[in-house]
C-alpha cells in the first residue's frame, strides 16, 4: 500500500479525536476563514482549473463532463456562499436526541456524534472538494479526499488554500487531505483502508460508484445514478408541464437531478408533444421515442430497451406514451434508478397515488427534479445523493455525516 496512502490516513485518524471536540464557534471560525480564502485566492484556484480544462479539451472531454470541471468566478463565489450557509446551520454534534431513566436508576440516552474518518472519492467536479470538506468539518469528521485525474490542479490547490485558511485560525490542517495519486490502484488500495477510514462514499458514474461498492472493505453510503423521469399526467396543467419538463431536462443536463426521460399520457399527446419539442429545439435536445411519440417529428430518433434506463448526462432524452399512471409508476420502478421522480398533475389522488407508490429518494408533484439538492432543501452543500435505504437517503446534509453513541448515567450500579 502507498507511503501517501498510510501517511493521510495515520493523520486523518489522529486529527479526528481533534475534531470531535472542537466547539460549534471553533468549526464556524474555520469556515468563514476558508469562504473569505477560496474568494481572496480566486485568481489561482482559476490558473490552476485552466490547466485541467486544457488537459481536458486535450483529452477530448466536451460537453456536460467539461461544464462539471469547469469553474468561473460565480462558481467560486457559490461554493463560498455554501460554506456561509452551513455556518448557519445549527451543528448537530453533541445533540441529545433522548434521555430517560430507567427501574434501575440508570440515566440512558443517545448523543449525535461525528463518523470519524470520511473518504470520498469522486470525478471531475472540484467544488465537491470544497462541499465535502465544509460538510465533514462542521460535523466534526477528517475527510481524505481523492478526485479524479481531470480536475487535479484546481483540486491540489482548492485544498492548498483550505489548509491554510484553517491554519490562519489555528485550527488543524489534516482535516482535509488530497490524495495526489490518482491512480486506479491507489483507489482501490483506498477502499480497503478500513483500519483508518470509518465510513467511503463515492460521488460520480456508476461505473465508478459499482467499483467502490464491489470492491470496499470500508462501509459504504453508495450515491447513486439519476435516471430519473417527469411522468406528464392525463390532468397536468399543460404549460406547467412543458416548462417543468424543459428545466428539469436542459437547465443542467450533466448532473445526477436532471430528467432523462419523460413519460407522456397518451390523452394529451397531441396537446404535450408539439410544443415541448419546439420547446427542447431551443437548446438541441437529442429526443428518443416510442412509436407514439416519433409520429410527431421525423427528427425523433427510435428509442431501444437501453435508452429507457440510461441516465445520459447530456442535451439527450427519451420519451415515451403511457396509457396511465399505474403504466407509469410500473416504468418508473423497472427503469429508474430511485434518485429523482416527479409527477404533473392537478388530480389530488393521482398526486398522492404517485407519491406513496413510487420508490425514491425524492418525489416531486408538479415540480422539476433539479430541485434535489441539500442547497434548495436548506442543508448548506451536500455530501451526494444517496439512494439507499440504510442510515441516509436523498441529499446528505450534517445529520447524515453523523452517527450516534449511548450515553449512560449511574450512581454505582451493577448488575
Amino acid at each position: 500500500m502507498s507511503n501517501e496512502l498510510i501517511t493521510k490516513g495515520k493523520q486523518a485518524k489522529s486529527v479526528s479525536r481533534k475534531l470531535s471536540l472542537l466547539s460549534s464557534q471553533q468549526k464556524n471560525d474555520g469556515l468563514t476563514a476558508v469562504a473569505e480564502a477560496l474568494v481572496e485566492r480566486e485568481n489561482e484556484i482559476l490558473e490552476a482549473n485552466k490547466k485541467d480544462l486544457k488537459n481536458a479539451k486535450e483529452k477530448g472531454i466536451t460537453g456536460a463532463l467539461y461544464d462539471r470541471l469547469t469553474l468561473t468566478h460565480d462558481r467560486i463565489v457559490g461554493i463560498a456562499e455554501g460554506l456561509r450557509t452551513l455556518i448557519n446551520l445549527e451543528d448537530p454534534i453533541g445533540e441529545v436526541l433522548w434521555m430517560k431513566k430507567r427501574p434501575n436508576g440508570l440515566n440512558l440516552g443517545q448523543k449525535r456524534v461525528p463518523l470519524g474518518v470520511i473518504g470520498i472519492i469522486y470525478e471531475a467536479r472540484p467544488n465537491v472538494t470544497v462541499d465535502a470538506f465544509g460538510l465533514c468539518f462542521k460535523t466534526g469528521n477528517a475527510v481524505i479526499l481523492r478526485g479524479g485525474s481531470e480536475a487535479i490542479y484546481a483540486n491540489t490547490k482548492i485544498v492548498e488554500v483550505i489548509q491554510h485558511a484553517l491554519e490562519s485560525v489555528e485550527l488543524p490542517s489534516n482535516a482535509v487531505q488530497l490524495l495526489e495519486d490518482t491512480s486506479r490502484e491507489t483507489a482501490t488500495k483506498m477502499m480497503q483502508l478500513n483500519e483508518y477510514i470509518d465510513v467511503l462514499i463515492p460521488r460520480g458514474g456508476a461505473g465508478l460508484i459499482q467499483a467502490v461498492v464491489n470492491n470496499s472493505t470500508i462501509p459504504v453510503i453508495e450515491t447513486g445514478v439519476g435516471n430519473c423521469h417527469v411522468y406528464i399526467d392525463s390532468d397536468a396543467d399543460i404549460n406547467m408541464a412543458i416548462n417543468v419538463a424543459y428545466n428539469a431536462k436542459t437547465q443542467r443536463p450533466g448532473v445526477c437531478n436532471s430528467c432523462e426521460s419523460i413519460l407522456i399520457h397518451k390523452e394529451v399527446l397531441d396537446q404535450v408533444v408539439p410544443p415541448l419539442i419546439n420547446k427542447l429545439k431551443e437548446k438541441d435536445v437529442e429526443i428518443r421515442g416510442d412509436e407514439a411519440i416519433k409520429k410527431y417529428s421525423d427528427t425523433i430518433i427510435d428509442a431501444s430497451e437501453e435508452d429507457w434506463g440510461t441516465e445520459y448526462l447530456d442535451y439527450i432524452v427519451s420519451m415515451k406514451s403511457v396509457d396511465s399512471l399505474e403504466e407509469a409508476i410500473n416504468h418508473i420502478d423497472q427503469y429508474g434508478t430511485k434518485h429523482s421522480e416527479a409527477i404533473i398533475t392537478n388530480n389530488y389522488e393521482k398526486s398522492n397515488r404517485f407519491l406513496e407508490e413510487v420508490d425514491a429518494a425524492a418525489v416531486y408533484v408538479n415540480a422539476s427534479t433539479r430541485f434535489t439538492d441539500g442547497f434548495e432543501f436548506g442543508f448548506g452543500a451536500e455530501i451526494g445523493i444517496s439512494t439507499q435505504k440504510l442510515h441516509a437517503r436523498g441529499p446528505m446534509g450534517l445529520k447524515e455525516l453523523t452517527t450516534t453513541k449511548y450515553i449512560v448515567y449511574g450512581n454505582g450500579q451493577i448488575k
